[in-house]
């Protein structure tokens, strides 16, 4: 969807009384919204010192979003990556609780 969309759905959904949105930007004018719909790497959570990373990739001209691990991740180990929000001066606490935690996920 395009920003315009993703930010109308993201009121509404706040609205339906939805706490949480999964949105995904894959490049400047598409994001993907998988709140109500999608695989189970949406609950994936941020973390400040994460074993995974996100990247966009285009496979047969449609862009899709990969989880690579950057380590050995064990059985029952949470997978993390960081979500790389922007900066802006309304601040989403982190809980990730690292020892190298920003504090905040923008």
């Amino acid at each position: 969807v395009s920003q315009v969309v993703a930010d109308m759905r993201e009121k509404r959904y706040a609205q339906e009384g939805i706490g949480s949105s999964y949105l995904f930007r894959v490049d400047h004018d598409t994001i993907i919204d998988a709140t109500k719909c999608g695989n189970l790497a949406r609950f994936i959570n941020h973390c400040c010192t994460p074993n995974c990373y996100a990247k966009v990739i285009t496979i047969e001209a449609q862009k899709k979003i990969v989880i690579y691990s950057k380590q050995p991740i064990g059985v029952n180990e949470e997978i993390t990556y960081d979500y790389k929000f922007p900066i802006e001066d309304t601040k989403i606490p982190c809980l990730c609780r690292t020892e190298s935690c920003r504090g905040t996920l923008n």
